[in-house]
């Protein structure tokens, strides 16, 4: 990492929910390495207290900087406790990374208890996270970030996992609102950025797998993307893998919008009258 951001640097304090494993924990090693006090967010258990662990002994001082702290963010109580945590310890945050997120699949007609949880936890932890700490964030009058995760399943949304994907299409619709916000505040000194990473291999896209498959990214690479991103000024910060480069994304997602745009039944992607329509599109220049 060559330049980074303001926000993070030495002595400042980090936020980190979904801290326990792939991005999260990535991104909370990374903010240690540069010298933070890192807040590592979870559910508890063995996870959480093996993360603590690693991300402590990356600082000369890894008992006093480094906190685990057990949340569930599908709560705003929760939340609430947290902040007040994380406030009495440390006085103020800098970096707020909304990460934690859950995919345990889901049919339009699916169990009812799937929506709930994945809306919950995706979606309101994001929400209810970004509204918890974001005035004191901004009170403090130093330079700070809100860092949510979203998804390029929220922009194109295929079919497949419903659930899912309406969490991570409010997520995106939720920062863009949330930063237009925080640039019109007199003298603010607060940004959000939206992370749309690619295939990572993390334990919620392993699905069974035991080894990184070849066109998959490391939670290490996307976080040092999200860095050099932010350090940029980039708002969207949309993550390319081994397998699927930007402008595939970039054609993907113009296509998507193309179907409102060009009046084409929703999902024309994967629709049987206009696959061979997009396949030529994603060969075509961009326009």
């Amino acid at each position: 990492m060559d330049i980074l951001h303001p926000a993070i640097a030495k002595s400042n304090v980090a936020v980190v929910t979904g801290g326990a494993s792939g991005i999260g924990l990535a991104a909370a090693k990374a903010f240690a390495r540069a010298g933070m006090s890192v807040i590592i967010v979870d559910l508890g258990g063995d996870a959480l207290a093996s993360a603590h662990a690693e991300v402590a002994s990356l600082t000369e001082h890894g008992e006093t900087d480094i906190v685990a702290i057990e949340t569930d963010v599908s709560r705003r109580d929760e939340l609430e406790a947290l902040e007040r945590a994380v406030i009495q310890r440390f006085g103020r945050v800098h970096v707020l990374m909304n990460n934690a997120g859950i995919q345990p699949g889901s049919a339009i007609f699916g169990p009812q208890a799937n929506w709930e949880r994945v809306l919950a936890v995706n979606l309101m932890g994001v929400i209810d996270g970004s509204r918890v700490f974001g005035p004191g964030m901004i009170a403090h009058g130093e330079p700070a970030l809100i860092i949510n995760t979203g998804s390029k399943q929220g922009i194109t949304t295929p079919p497949g996992d419903p659930a899912y994907n309406v969490s991570k299409a409010g997520v995106k619709a939720f920062t863009e609102a949330l930063q237009h916000e925080l640039r019109n505040v007199p003298d603010g000194k607060v940004a959000a950025h939206l992370l749309i990473p690619g295939f990572v291999y993390t334990g919620l896209t392993a699905q069974g797998r035991t080894e990184k498959p070849a066109a998959a990214w490391t939670p290490e690479q996307t976080v040092d993307f999200m860095l050099q991103s932010i350090a940029a000024g980039d708002f969207y910060i949309l993550c390319p893998d081994n397998d699927v480069d930007r402008a595939t994304d970039e054609k993907r997602m113009l296509g998507a919008a193309g179907d409102i745009v060009d009046n084409r039944p929703p999902l024309s992607r994967w629709h049987p009258d206009y696959k061979e329509k997009f396949a030529a599109f994603l060969q075509s220049p961009k326009p």
